[in-house]
């Protein structure tokens, strides 16, 4: 479809040519007019035509002007010449500048009809040669880039195409360092992720032949110039509003060493959990950490000690503790996830005794085995501490059942049963036929906290069951788990969880993206 200037500074001429440009029979988008030169410069900036047909003779500037500052800035389109004259040079001179035709005042319908479409003939054909030679040199690319991405993630190559692939770009290939860029958006948002546009960052940054995209997903890797400063990079995506952690090896010479830099520059980025604070990584962070350690099991035995008692606080600080970034950056990143196995471990042999007892219930132990999974350290410490409460809820009930009386667990069922009722203490205490204030007693007693306090726990477990699971609004949570309004209902939530309904909700939500983007990335 075409998309045309008129320029004329005779307005009756140019409505005169945009109704003729009307009936002739032309694949016709967009048609634009204007009564200068000027004013069409600044309307070709704007937008893209194929063809401009202008006058000669204008003030400001004349159609040649106009003819050579589009030559000059490059603007990719044609000119058809109209003129009350017939001065040789006039022509000469618009032929000169690349015009596809002149045509005299008065114009003829089917002189400007068969120009018009000739020069359409001639944009599409060269449209179509250029596809056509950018398709197969993209094919060509695509070929080379994926036998690059093999070697790099340990494919054999013979010398031969080795030595090929480096007269290719024998200057980056010859100092080079291989850069690691994952943005955090692309877990926290829905929609595509920015790796394109990180990608034409370095493109900008390194130029064409200093810069080779060799992965895409699940991150972003990259071959770069290693003679320019390597912090250039992140503060171009720094610029450009992109929040990525950035991961770069040292300086690297001949593609021989590409295989050897890929394990490095993931070894890089998993250790950027170590350093939330940081969204660049080199090896200068690392090159100094203890390689001998041993896990500290006393302070894990100690902690699960408090497994099932009514302060949940100690075991919140428990793990932030063990966790402490100042420790783990002690160690290289081995020592993290070591830590992080035998906690879940440990977890699973406490949840062994009691899931027999635990009903429908259940701990999702196999969201915290991969660290990575996570968007960063303190993601997976949330993660951890939330499943280490709810395993210290389930341990404390599972040890109330053997101490509290046959009325007590009927209260205990009851209150399960009807969480979701308006639910009070007279109401239970009347189910089981005890006294109010000794069933109040026993309750507190036996339970460790008060009547009202459990009922919101049991409520809020499963609320926050109902808000991962379900696309249920906030309203209708509150009303399912029996809160009788919704800013009650939030203002529990809020005090338990510290955040809101709709955070949680958020949160669980990118878990499961994030799980589902790294199971869709393996090959």
């Amino acid at each position: 479809m075409m998309n045309i200037l008129i320029v004329d500074d005779q307005k009756h001429i140019r409505d005169g040519l945009q109704a003729m440009l009307h009936q002739f029979p032309l694949e016709l988008n967009n048609t634009y007019c204007a009564a200068s030169g000027m004013e069409a410069l600044t309307l070709l900036r704007q937008h893209q035509f194929h063809i401009v047909i202008t006058d000669i003779r204008m003030p400001d500037m004349d159609g040649l002007a106009l003819m050579a500052q589009t030559k000059e800035e490059y603007m990719d389109v044609e000119f058809l010449i109209i003129s009350g004259y017939s001065d040789f040079t006039y022509a000469q001179k618009a032929i000169g500048l690349g015009a596809k035709g002149y045509l005299l005042k008065p114009l003829k319908r089917e002189d400007l009809q068969n120009s018009l479409e000739q020069v359409w003939k001639e944009i599409q054909i060269r449209q179509a040669l250029t596809h056509n030679m950018q398709h197969v040199s993209r094919l060509a690319q695509e070929t080379d880039r994926k036998e690059l991405r093999m070697f790099m993630q340990g494919a054999l190559s013979d010398d031969a195409w080795i030595l090929q692939i480096e007269e290719q770009n024998d200057a980056l290939w010859r100092y080079y360092r291989l850069a690691l860029l994952r943005e955090e958006a692309c877990i926290n948002q829905p929609g595509a992720s920015s790796s394109h546009s990180m990608e034409a960052i370095a493109y900008r940054v390194f130029g064409r032949e200093g810069c080779i995209c060799l992965q895409h997903r699940p991150y972003l890797i990259l071959a770069v110039d290693a003679s320019i400063d390597p912090s250039v990079l992140p503060e171009a995506l720094k610029e450009a509003k992109i929040t990525a952690i950035t991961a770069m090896t040292n300086p690297i010479q001949g593609l021989k060493e590409l295989p050897d830099s890929y394990t490095q520059v993931l070894d890089l980025y998993r250790h950027s959990y170590l350093f939330p604070d940081q969204y660049s990584i080199f090896p200068a962070h690392i090159e100094h950490m203890e390689q001998q350690w041993q896990l500290p099991y006393e302070e894990l035995y100690e902690l699960f000690q408090s497994v099932g008692t009514e302060n949940s606080g100690t075991i919140t600080q428990g793990i932030s503790a063990l966790f402490h970034k100042k420790v783990l950056q002690r160690y290289p990143i081995r020592y993290t996830q070591q830590l992080c196995a035998a906690t879940v471990q440990m977890m699973e042999e406490y949840e062994r005794v009691i899931r027999p007892y635990m009903g429908e219930e259940k701990l999702d132990l196999e969201s915290l085995r991969n660290l990575f999974d996570y968007q960063g350290m303190r993601d997976y410490i949330q993660a951890l501490q939330q499943q280490q409460l709810r395993l210290n809820q389930f341990y404390y009930d599972y040890k109330c059942s053997y101490r509290h009386s046959q009325d007590l667990n009927e209260a205990i069922r009851f209150i399960h049963e009807s969480y979701h009722k308006p639910l009070d203490l007279a109401m239970v205490s009347n189910h089981v036929s005890l006294n109010y204030a000794y069933f109040s007693n026993l309750f507190k007693k036996n339970i460790g906290k008060g009547f009202a306090e459990y009922l919101r726990d049991v409520r809020l477990d499963k609320a926050r069951r109902l808000l991962a699971e379900t696309d249920h609004k906030i309203v209708e949570v509150a009303a399912m788990v029996g809160y009788e309004s919704y800013k009650s209902f939030t203002r529990a939530f809020r005090l338990v969880m510290q955040i809101q309904p709709t955070e949680y909700r958020q949160m669980m939500r990118q878990k499961a993206e994030h799980e589902a983007q790294y199971d869709n990335a393996i090959p």
